[in-house]
């Protein structure tokens, strides 16, 4: 079995107009890279972004280190705005809970676990006061990596982001792995906050038919172009153009042909091509379509 690269893909054909990554993780990229491939930093992936028609990203921070690094980045640089919260497995950690999840892999929990869970939301509560903050997220619940205890904090944590992107009035980002019906009965019974988008959306046509009639929002990543994602790609034919987005997910999930490679902003432009011949539109159309729905959301960059 060959090793998967660590280095850089080449970059794709520039896009038509502008498009923006409605969901990166711009902190987490130097950790997936071989050693003496360098990372360009934030300005560096920017301009490389730019290059390619990514004129403005959505940086998710959702642990406590990561969330006050990206505040700190969206006021540094005026391409992008930030979106903070307790990622569920995160949540789980800070819960204190340590039982092995369906996923094998035992917890290894960090300083910042220390801190328990209702005071580290309270701290993303903080964050989020800031007028860079733009969409609590990601939050959700994640049935992969957590075992009974564990989906029961993950629930907890769920629900107070859904409270707090309420007082706030912010758009409120979902992670959902193996836990869709879980996650919309939440959802129905908490009553979703009133722009609430799916990242990386993961279900089939019938979920995103579901989700648009509740006026949630979906959101595609580079697991649209995977050869065995046929459901996904029924799915994104389904989906009104008003509740369409785009997202890499750098570091990970990066598009077909470089599935496995290291991710970024710049890859963005695959999926939307990809996303442009499943649903048979002109790319240039698509792009000012997707790049309206995200000033939408989120507001002026």
């Amino acid at each position: 079995m060959s090793k998967r690269r660590r280095d850089w893909p080449e970059a794709p054909e520039p896009l038509p107009a502008a498009v923006i990554d409605n969901h990166t993780h711009l902190e987490s990229i130097a950790g997936v890279l071989a050693d003496g491939v360098p990372d360009p930093g934030v300005a560096g992936h920017l301009e490389r972004a730019a290059g390619v028609g990514v004129r403005a990203i959505v940086q998710i921070g959702c642990d406590l280190d990561s969330a006050g690094v990206s505040v700190e980045m969206a006021r540094a640089h005026p391409q992008v705005v930030a979106g903070v919260a307790i990622h569920p497995n995160e949540a789980v950690l800070h819960a204190g809970i340590h039982e092995v999840a369906p996923d094998g892999m035992a917890p290894a929990p960090l300083a910042r676990h220390d801190v328990g869970l209702d005071d580290a939301i309270a701290e993303i509560a903080r964050l989020a006061a800031d007028s860079r903050v733009r969409v609590i997220g990601e939050t959700g619940l994640d049935h992969f990596r957590a075992g009974p205890r564990g989906r029961a904090a993950q629930r907890e944590a769920f629900r107070a982001h859904i409270a707090l992107a309420k007082e706030l009035d912010l758009p409120m980002q979902i992670h959902d792995r193996d836990a869709h019906a879980d996650v919309l009965e939440v959802l129905e019974a908490d009553g979703a906050p009133l722009r609430t988008v799916f990242h990386c959306f993961s279900g089939d046509a019938q979920m995103a038919r579901h989700c648009a009639d509740r006026g949630y929002y979906l959101s595609f990543a580079g697991t649209l172009t995977f050869g065995n994602a046929e459901g996904l790609r029924e799915a994104a034919r389904v989906v009104p153009q008003e509740l369409l987005l785009v997202e890499t997910d750098a570091p990970y999930l990066t598009a077909h042909p470089w599935r496995g490679r290291p991710n970024a902003p710049y890859l963005l432009p695959l999926t939307v091509r990809a996303l442009a011949r499943v649903r048979d539109v002109d790319p240039a159309t698509l792009c000012e379509a997707l790049t309206a729905t995200s000033e939408e959301l989120y507001g002026p960059w």
